[in-house]
């Protein structure tokens, strides 16, 4: 099935028989449960969608540990984190041994558009990466930023300081590319050469994240305080670099009213507010068929060293 195909059946159809009910050879049991009551979308609407972004995903997920939540009966209903594996995952869907505190654990992984398919089946409506991939899981190979504003803070504000967060990363020499979560705020994905452990990336991030809000005190905070002391303010949270932590993966869905997609989008496209709903299963399908540029295409071949004098222009020292 298409992207463009995905878009068009995003509505509620019962299945006629096993075969409409199979997507990415992937048997989808009760198809007509609704998983978005309120847009009337179904389990078997989402099985389609994520075969047709699927191979979107791919590169963001293959070879990394995932957690994934699960909402067997929709968004509506319980939802819960799970990481690691059970035997009741479709064989379409990987293992892969991950450390934890106490040793080594057993975790799922996608790298097939059937595996996210099957994780679907499954009930997982999100799926959240961490930020390393098998072959070096002690060393992340992107860094996130993650943008969480108060409820009474401005787009242009938040905006305000993303791009602050933009210039900061380049005038260094890293790259940063932008997402949507599907709810308030905005993610800063930085690809980076898997060279530097959890410690050091952690630290290097709150470094940015302090010099952030060095610049714009009355703007930004890096803990995580009340909701009082955040109010009016934007919470970088830099925690994210830490292993077995996640960040929601690129076209995922969310638990969420009517369905709200994690987008990639261009720097250009903050000039309209893209948070919340703004994309969705509805219509993210179509945004990728029509779309002439991938924002980003540039991901795979951008992997800087993050070098000493890097990591001194912001502060931070392992000394």
């Amino acid at each position: 099935m298409t992207i463009a195909d995905a878009s068009r059946r995003a509505v509620t159809h019962p299945a006629r028989n096993a075969r409409d009910s199979t997507v990415a050879g992937i048997a989808i049991s009760n198809p007509d449960k609704l998983f978005y009551p309120e847009a009337r979308l179904s389990k078997l609407d989402l099985a389609r969608y994520y075969a047709a972004v699927g191979p979107r995903m791919l590169p963001h997920l293959r070879e990394r540990p995932l957690s994934l939540l699960r909402c067997p009966d929709g968004w509506t209903k319980q939802c819960f984190f799970q990481k690691h594996a059970d035997r009741s995952v479709g064989a379409a869907v990987a293992r892969l041994e991950a450390p934890e505190a106490r040793g080594m654990a057993t975790y799922l992984s996608a790298s097939s558009v059937a595996a996210i398919v099957a994780l679907l089946q499954w009930g997982v409506v999100e799926l959240h990466p961490w930020g390393a991939r098998r072959r070096a899981l002690h060393c992340p190979d992107r860094l996130i930023l993650d943008f969480d504003p108060g409820p009474d803070v401005a787009w242009k504000d938040l905006v305000a300081v993303v791009r602050a967060c933009r210039e900061l990363i380049e005038e260094i020499g890293l790259t940063g590319f932008l997402k949507t979560t599907g709810g308030k705020g905005l993610h800063v994905v930085v690809p980076i050469r898997p060279t530097l452990d959890w410690a050091a990336a952690r630290g290097f991030t709150k470094a940015i994240a302090d010099q952030l809000a060095r610049a714009a005190p009355d703007r930004i905070v890096t803990s995580a305080a009340s909701k009082s002391a955040r109010a009016g303010k934007i919470f970088i949270d830099y925690l994210r670099n830490t292993q077995g932590a996640t960040a929601v993966a690129p076209y995922s869905l969310r638990a969420r009213e009517n369905a709200p997609v994690a987008t990639p989008i261009d720097w250009e496209e903050l000039a309209t507010d893209v948070r919340f709903d703004h994309f969705n299963l509805k219509n993210v399908p179509t945004r990728l068929a029509r779309m002439k540029r991938d924002p980003w295409a540039a991901m795979a071949k951008t992997r800087p060293f993050i070098s000493a004098a890097m990591q001194k222009s912001v502060g931070y020292s392992r000394d």
